[in-house]
């Protein structure tokens, strides 16, 4: 869901989540181990199998006796039938390193290591290595034990390797010898790639996340992100009527799609995938179209599940009545008077008034909602803010004209070009209240700078991007033309562009992906990015204003 300043993201280093490995080109390298004991601290290996298979052909074996240069236990040689005197003519596990690992090869992300309860048997590996000074396996990982769990653990009794090797009708039987067991676990691996692939799961980044994915409630209907790209695009959840449940936009639309049925604990995300009965895809070129894209088609469909799909129309705007004899601050709806300036649109009218209530602190503009003609006679009794000391009051008389037009000057300047004539007295009055211990009132005036902060902020942005006109830039992911803030694409028929019109109030509808455009066009670039077009105005940002972030405790923030 579309935050004030989402970060869009860009391609960097690319990781095993990204490149969507076919599984019929990855080199899988099954691995076993015989030790004389449960833990690396006080045993070690005695045998090591390893067979290397890719695309269901076996690319070649690895077996070996390891001298442990220790005993073996009765119970051990009983379980294995290795006895000591097999081992003691084997080279030991210094001498072993080096051909298992040229046999295993190198941390691609195209070869993974598999085993059944990996981890035990990479607890010895590394514990070996470490000991040898040589790095730790660095390899992607599968575990069958754990694809066997999400897989068929309804259909049999325990996940020992013999039991689901008689279950998957394996054609090597384990034996408890390294060799032998290797075979078996590429036998149950075989077998359960074949189970995965009707979830959906075609690639390594599918693999490595489905023991996590497929405890999911609704894990059935992972075959429906069987056709989604590994690309940058916008996702729509649809229900059975074809109706927009859902929208989001992802760099990687697949492993973004199917973390929902995982990794995802939102409150509403098992709702939504209860009722989801096919997901559509609008693939983008660029992750600025696939952000403006998401904002628009939000708009345009109002869906149940996006919580900004019914905000929005809700935003209000705090507004400078100009055309008023004696100008205050309201907090409206719209955005339709030509005479007035407004600030906003803001997310709910709550927002609103805090930032009227911090103008209010910062200068004594007046309070009231009382009316007074052009021609009418000021006079009468003040108002209780007048009284108080905390507002001026033109309407009684009790401020002359001129000195409350300066007044009202000196808001204009603040919610325009002069920040400062707001943000300084607001943070004077915040230090003061501190150093009298007055915590909770110079917390709350903290708060109401915050948001008068991060207004002023996203105004500005705002009105540099529209002031830019036509914009042509080009990055890594390709170019992409703005004009007054709108992305223009022939593919984006959403929304049409407006005309640049940098002192026109933004629309409710329009904020939102401003917000984005502006984020990405003045905020620090993160990557080569050549500016090719500009019609308008294009220059860096004025520094950002001063960020007032909450704390815990007010006296902690404050003092």
């Amino acid at each position: 869901m579309p935050e004030w300043f989402p970060d869009l993201e860009r391609p960097g280093q690319r990781t095993f989540d990204d490149l969507g490995t076919p599984l019929h080109a990855v080199t899988f390298v099954v691995v076993d181990l015989e030790t004389t004991g449960g833990s690396p601290a006080t045993s070690a290996i005695t045998e090591i199998g390893a067979v290397k298979v890719r695309g269901g052909e076996c690319l070649g074996t690895f077996q070996t006796l390891v001298n442990p240069g220790m005993p073996i236990p009765p119970t051990i040689t009983v379980l294995t039938g290795i006895t000591e005197a097999m081992v003691l003519p084997a080279p030991p596990v210094a001498e072993v390193l080096p051909a298992f690992l040229e046999f295993l090869g190198p941390a691609t992300p195209d070869r993974v290591l598999v085993g059944h309860n990996l981890r035990f048997d990479t607890g010895f590996l590394d514990a070996a290595l470490v000991a040898h000074d040589r790095p730790r396996l660095a390899h992607a990982r599968v575990d069958t034990v754990a694809l066997a769990r999400r897989l068929i653990r309804d259909e049999v009794p325990n996940l020992k390797l013999g039991t689901l090797a008689r279950h998957v009708r394996a054609t090597v039987s384990p034996t408890h010898r390294a060799l032998d067991d290797a075979h078996a676990t590429v036998d149950l691996l075989h077998a359960l790639l074949e189970r995965a692939a009707s979830l959906g799961v075609l690639g390594l980044d599918d693999l490595l996340a489905l023991p996590t994915i497929r405890a999911h409630p609704s894990s059935g209907k992972l075959s429906l992100t069987r056709h989604l790209p590994r690309t940058p695009g916008v996702y729509l959840f649809r229900n059975r009527h074809g109706e927009v449940l859902y929208v989001g936009k992802a760099t990687n639309v697949r492993t973004r799609v199917r973390s929902y049925f995982g990794g995802d604990d939102r409150r509403k995300v098992p709702q939504l995938l209860k009722e989801t009965e096919a997901i559509d895809v609008i693939p983008c070129a660029h992750p600025l179209e696939a952000a403006v894209r998401e904002i628009r088609l939000i708009h345009a469909h109002d869906p149940r599940f996006n919580r900004q799909a019914k905000a929005w129309r809700s935003y209000a705007y705090l507004k400078l009545t100009l055309a008023e004899r004696f100008p205050r601050l309201a907090v409206v709806r719209d955005a339709r008077d030509d005479t007035a300036l407004h600030l906003g649109p803001f997310r709910t009218s709550g927002a609103a008034h805090r930032v009227r209530e911090a103008i209010e602190s910062a200068l004594p503009i007046r309070r009231c909602t009382r009316r007074v003609g052009r021609t009418a006679t000021v006079g009468g009794d003040p108002c209780l803010p007048s009284v108080l000391g905390t507002a001026a009051c033109p309407c009684s008389g009790a401020c002359p004209e001129p000195d409350y037009e300066a007044i009202v000057a000196a808001v204009r300047r603040g919610l325009t070009t002069e920040p400062r004539v707001l943000l300084d007295p607001l943070e004077e009055r915040m230090h003061a209240l501190a150093a009298a211990e007055r915590f909770e009132e110079a917390a709350a005036t903290r708060d109401r700078l915050a948001g008068l902060a991060r207004a002023l902020e996203r105004q500005r942005l705002v009105r540099a991007v529209r002031a830019a006109g036509r914009v042509v830039l080009h990055d890594e992911w390709g170019t992409v033309e703005l004009d007054g803030g709108r992305l223009v694409d022939t593919t984006l028929p959403e929304v049409r562009p407006l005309p640049p019109d940098a002192d026109r109030p933004v629309g409710r509808d329009e904020i939102d992906e401003l917000l984005v455009v502006a984020r990405w066009l003045l905020g620090t670039p993160r990557g080569a990015r050549h500016l090719l077009e500009v019609d308008g105005t294009l220059a860096s940002v004025l520094p950002p204003l001063p960020r007032y972030v909450a704390a815990p405790s007010p006296a902690a923030a404050l003092r």
